[in-house]
């Protein structure tokens, strides 16, 4: 299995070091950049990072019509923050870029500014115990339709939403030792 990482701005090196520690035998993992790389990948993961720039980007350089027609074609992909606002379809209150591939609506810096950032237990749907949340400037889901399912909420806040073979999670779990989304995703 080949995953890559979409290392264009943001905290692509933390989900190659959790998909490193994952513990999967012949995970190969790399940093993609370009839509050929994206092209010699089994699935994605779109990281934290600022979503504007990161869309501006993926317009320039084509990475973005990559992601979509990837996805189209059943590639797994999971969205960690700006990975999760860039998937979905609707941005509250935002003209910008987005894939549209979820079928949610998401808030930006829906607990406030960095400053505000936070750890809490996160309850995850098919884990027995709860993940450390890691939120910074964290977006949540305001409207979540059908085929997307809640995976994850935090005091009544949905946080986490799985699409078929989509993922996307409003908080950072490569910043923890934690691998069990990781290895969940790659499950997919």
């Amino acid at each position: 299995m080949r995953v890559g990482v979409i290392a264009i701005q943001g905290d692509f090196e933390k989900h190659v070091n959790a998909l490193r520690n994952c513990g999967v035998s012949g995970l190969e993992v790399i940093e993609a950049r370009t839509p050929e790389d994206l092209a010699s990948v089994d699935r994605a993961i779109i990281p934290g990072g600022e979503s504007t720039t990161v869309g501006l980007l993926m317009q320039r350089y084509g990475m973005g019509d990559a992601l979509k027609s990837a996805a189209q074609d059943g590639m797994p992909i999971w969205g960690t923050c700006m990975g999760m606002i860039l998937m979905a379809q609707t941005i509250v209150g935002r003209e910008q870029f987005s894939l549209g591939l979820l079928n949610i609506e998401v808030r930006r810096n829906a607990f406030g500014a960095q400053i505000n950032s936070f750890e809490d237990e996160v309850k995850v749907v098919g884990l027995d115990e709860p993940v450390l949340g890691v939120f910074i400037r964290a977006p949540v889901v305001s409207k979540i339709n059908e085929p997307a399912e809640v995976l994850a909420k935090y005091r009544g806040h949905v946080v986490g939403v799985r699409q078929g073979n989509l993922l996307g999670t409003s908080f950072h779990p490569e910043l923890t030792d934690d691998t069990r989304l990781h290895r969940y995703f790659l499950e997919i």
